[in-house]
């Protein structure tokens, strides 16, 4: 989640009524933070005092790549009562969505209905190092899409969270819309508002809205209350 471009956290600004989606309107809503090996050392007691309700923690890349960090972030948000979840930085260009919705379930990416347990995410983006649509067409990202979503599914009971930007949709999925209906979108954007959405999709249910502040990482927020947040853990 860092490879997020200056164009991309900048595009469309359609206000989305569906969300609480001011600046001043945030303390209402369940903050989270997002973190991976970026952020080693994490003070999990302190995010906890903030105010942190939940946390995303990077736990594999392609399927070369484990986060050294995964596990002790992961124990420490459990361990201070977080809600919490772990996240995939997908390559499409280098293997199959099977092959690597495999690898972060292998690694860390499951999902039970504990609770305190959030659904896998896949962090579909900007390519760090060549084509920004990995080589793929866009019918070729959206089979790549799907492929890892439903083998998630069929592994889990549960479809991926898919993390991304409007930009990057529009212009790598055809602004796809095969997936609205059961994947939960957290949408990545920089601004007072988080403008346009990927098509099909009314509101988000998770915001990237800083890539800094007062805890580390990513700032984040879901999109209701606690109750709502512990009911998407439990799957219902």
């Amino acid at each position: 989640m860092k490879f997020l471009t200056l164009l991309s956290l900048a595009s469309i600004a359609v206000a989305t009524p569906l969300f609480n989606a001011t600046f001043a309107g945030r303390q209402s809503q369940p903050q989270g933070i997002d973190v991976s090996g970026f952020q080693p050392n994490v003070d999990w007691n302190t995010v906890k005092a903030n105010g942190i309700s939940f946390a995303f923690i990077k736990a594999t890349e392609g399927t070369t790549f484990i986060s050294s960090s995964f596990s002790s972030q992961y124990t420490g948000a459990t361990n201070v009562g977080l809600i919490r979840g772990a996240y995939h930085f997908a390559h499409p260009d280098s293997s199959s969505g099977a092959t690597q919705a495999n690898f972060f379930l292998a690694h860390g990416g499951g999902w039970s209905a504990d609770g305190i347990t959030l659904p896998g995410v896949l962090d579909i983006e900007y390519n760090p190092s060549g084509a920004e649509c990995y080589g793929l067409s866009a019918s070729a990202m959206v089979s790549w899409i799907q492929d890892f979503s439903n083998t998630y599914e069929s592994k889990t009971g549960r479809f991926p969270i898919i993390y991304t930007t409007t930009d990057w949709w529009t212009t790598c999925t055809g602004n796809s819309a095969a997936f609205a209906s059961t994947n939960p979108l957290w949408i990545a954007r920089y601004a007072s508002s988080i403008g346009a959405l990927p098509a099909g999709y009314a509101t988000t249910t998770f915001w990237q809205f800083a890539d800094s502040g007062p805890n580390p990482g990513d700032q984040d927020l879901f999109n209701g209350d606690a109750a709502g947040l512990e009911r998407m853990a439990l799957g219902s």
